[in-house]
């Protein structure tokens, strides 16, 4: 058996092929599976549990029949579905962890984690999520009508855009002490994460032993996960 990762697929109305991978993917390997774990911007945007985007319904059912088969799925906060709660956690029945997550897998302890807060080079970014994370901007946010919050959103996507499209890709990727810090704060040797797009399985030291980091893909022209078994840790790239 195994145990799968996946990160951010971005999830929109206007990308049917990655949503259509995606259910594939539910309905097939993921079903094989001890558990799922998706790190984060599962969707493009999240405004709301209240939302009543058909994408969203038809997300949550195709969850939670995963879930009913006995195979349970667990989700952490990306940087585009912040805002995801307790309603769609229930709809989908998928469990709401931390920002950071230890896991023991098969002999070996595992970080998880969405990864943007490792992107420590990136300052200006990091007081955007600090404040966006402000408990209560979140509740006057949710509590504006739906077509207001639908505008805000919009912007922040389009100012995201604009801001990233002026940096270096190395601002906007991870912080090596960064990562070596918050392995040894929770004293694992393996750390699994989404967020900058850049999959691949970097070796470090970390507690003064190798380590591990592994970095999901995101689903833009295929799909991504990492495959956790009692023998390997496996990146896996496969076509929608």
């Amino acid at each position: 058996m195994a145990t799968l990762f996946i990160a951010d697929l971005h999830l929109q109305t206007e990308e049917p092929a990655i949503t259509a991978g995606f259910l594939r993917f539910l309905h097939g390997e993921a079903r094989q599976a001890d558990a799922l774990y998706i790190l984060g911007d599962l969707f493009e945007a999240w405004i709301g549990d209240d939302d009543p985007n058909p994408l969203h319904r038809e997300m949550a059912a195709a969850m939670k029949s995963l879930v009913d088969s006995g195979v349970p799925c667990f989700f952490i906060h990306g940087n585009r579905d912040f805002l995801i709660g307790k309603r769609f956690a229930r709809e989908s029945g998928m469990q709401l962890l931390p920002e950071e997550q230890v896991l023991t897998l098969y002999g070996r302890r595992v970080l998880i984690m969405h990864g943007d807060t490792l992107c420590t080079d990136d300052p200006g970014y990091l007081a955007f999520r600090a404040k966006v994370h402000t408990p209560w901007i979140q509740t006057l946010f949710l509590a504006l009508p739906l077509f207001i919050r639908r505008r805000i959103a919009q912007k922040m996507r389009n100012d995201s855009k604009a801001a990233n499209s002026s940096k270096s890709m190395e601002i906007m990727d991870v912080n090596p002490r960064a990562v070596v810090e918050v392995m040894e704060k929770h004293r694992v040797q393996w750390l699994i994460h989404g967020h900058t797009h850049r999959p691949d399985i970097h070796r470090l030291v970390a507690n003064g032993a190798q380590a591990h980091r592994v970095v999901l893909g995101a689903w833009h022209t295929q799909g991504s996960m990492v495959k956790v078994t009692a023998e390997d840790v496996e990146l896996i790239a496969f076509p929608f």
